[in-house]
């Protein structure tokens, strides 16, 4: 669905994504590289499991919140891709859903 823009070709660095490696554009904002890898959605709401990707790319939203490194909730939109990062998309809900 996106893709690249320009005639350069870009460096690649590798990162890992849900512990698989992947190669992705450097110097992009994560947000970026995971609509590139049409890794979709990037979280789940806490309550109802609803699937949520980056949106607004600037911040504002909270919509691609993920797991960077070890840290939860970062804004990928406001990462830059590095060299090894490690990746987990949000996608378990944090409350159960009710008993039936």
């Amino acid at each position: 669905m996106f893709r690249l823009l320009g005639n350069d070709a870009p460096e690649f660095v590798e990162i890992e994504l849900d512990a698989q490696r992947v190669s992705v554009p450097a110097g992009i904002s994560l947000a970026a590289a995971l609509l590139l890898l049409d890794a979709l959605p990037t979280r789940r709401t806490p309550v109802g499991a609803g699937p949520r990707a980056p949106f607004c790319m600037m911040g504002a939203c909270y919509e691609c919140l993920v797991e960077i490194d070890g840290r939860v909730n970062q804004r990928a939109c406001q990462v830059l891709i590095s060299a090894g990062m490690r990746v987990r998309r949000q996608l378990a809900s944090a409350v159960p859903e009710a008993e039936a």
